[in-house]
C-alpha cells in the first residue's frame, strides 16, 4: 500500500480569535488581582492606605512601592502568559490564552516584551487595544510588536 494514502488525516484546528471586549473583561479581572497585591505592598513598604498620606513625606518610599508594583505587575503578565497556562487568571477566568501567531507557547522573554510594549498602546490614547475590536486576527498594537494572538483556548 501507499504510505502516503494510508497515512492517518490530521484536521488543523482554526484559531479563534478573542476580541476587544473579552479581553478587556480579561484586563479588570487582571486588574483587580493586581490591586490587591498593589494594597499589600503599599501597606508593606509605606505602613496602611497610600489615599491617606501625602506622597510628598514619604520621600523614597512611593518611588520604591510605584518600582515594586511595576515589576510585580510585569512579572505577572509574564509568568502566567509564557506558563503552560498561557494566560493570566483574568484571561484564565474568560477562556482565552496567548500564543505566538504560529499558536506556540511564548518564551519569559517574549510574554515580557508584550507587556512592556503595551505601554505604547497606552501612550497613544488607547488606541493600541481598541485596534483589536478591527483586526481581522484581534491583534492589538502590542500584539503586533510581540507577534502574539489572543485567541479562544
Amino acid at each position: 500500500m501507499n504510505q502516503i494514502l494510508d497515512a492517518p488525516v490530521t484536521a488543523v484546528a482554526k484559531m479563534e480569535y478573542a476580541g476587544f471586549w473579552i479581553r478587556f473583561v480579561a484586563a479588570i479581572i487582571d486588574g483587580i488581582v493586581l490591586a490587591v497585591a498593589n494594597w499589600i505592598i503599599g501597606f508593606a513598604l509605606i505602613g496602611g492606605s497610600l489615599s491617606l498620606q501625602d506622597p510628598f513625606a514619604l520621600g523614597g518610599g512611593i518611588a520604591v512601592y510605584y518600582l515594586v508594583s511595576w515589576c510585580i505587575r510585569g512579572a505577572y503578565f509574564s509568568y502566567f502568559e509564557s506558563s503552560d497556562r498561557q494566560a493570566t487568571l483574568g484571561k484564565m477566568a474568560v477562556g482565552i490564552k496567548v500564543s505566538d501567531e504560529n499558536g506556540e507557547k511564548l518564551t519569559f522573554a517574549n510574554a515580557l516584551g508584550r507587556w512592556a510594549s503595551a505601554f505604547i498602546s497606552w501612550a497613544i490614547l488607547a488606541i493600541g487595544f481598541i485596534m483589536a475590536g478591527f483586526d481581522p486576527k484581534k491583534q492589538a498594537l502590542h500584539d503586533k510588536i510581540a507577534k502574539t494572538v489572543v485567541y479562544y483556548g
